[in-house]
């Protein structure tokens, strides 16, 4: 689900006036932690690192399904982060879409592909093993997205009735 600010080609329509948590939000360029060529429009993606309990892992969020996969630069900044941390891959544009696909690089070579209830695990590009998870992890999977899926909702709703609040 798009953000009902959104632009249909792209960019904000309050960006003065913009929530406290757009303004705050730093991506790792943004943070300085990556080369000035390496400004997310011109990458085709966004990096950033997020929180996982007590880790990190890096997010890649690609503009365009596949950008990583033609991209030597961001294939290098992975490698870089993947020694300690595990790099996941994702659309963009399916950022607010819980069950959307996405791919995992851990440190120990493994290679990840999630989509939906499925796991795919491939070493060097080969598959090791295809699974579906766990019927306890399927579980609650679903609780967990049902509940995103309300918050969303909520949110979507607060944010379609906020131009209603202003003076």
């Amino acid at each position: 689900m798009d953000c009902v600010h959104q632009r249909p080609l792209g960019g904000c329509s309050i960006y003065g006036d913009r929530p406290k948590i757009c303004g705050a939000y730093r991506c790792l360029w943004l943070r300085g932690s990556l080369e000035e060529s390496d400004r997310p429009d011109r990458l085709g993606a966004v990096l950033d690192l997020q929180p996982l309990g007590t880790a990190f892992r890096l997010e890649v969020r690609e503009a365009t399904p596949g950008t990583f996969d033609r991209s030597a630069r961001l294939k290098e900044i992975a490698a870089r982060y993947r020694e300690t941390l595990s790099v996941r891959i994702s659309n963009v544009a399916d950022v607010m879409n819980p069950d959307a696909p996405y791919r995992v690089l851990s440190p120990d070579g493994l290679e990840r592909r999630v989509a939906g209830d499925r796991v795919e695990v491939l070493r060097d590009g080969e598959p090791v093993e295809s699974r579906r998870l766990p019927w306890l992890e399927r579980s609650l999977r679903r609780v967990v997205l049902r509940f995103r899926a309300w918050r969303i909702r909520g949110y979507a709703k607060e944010q379609q009735r906020a131009p209603e609040r202003q003076p």
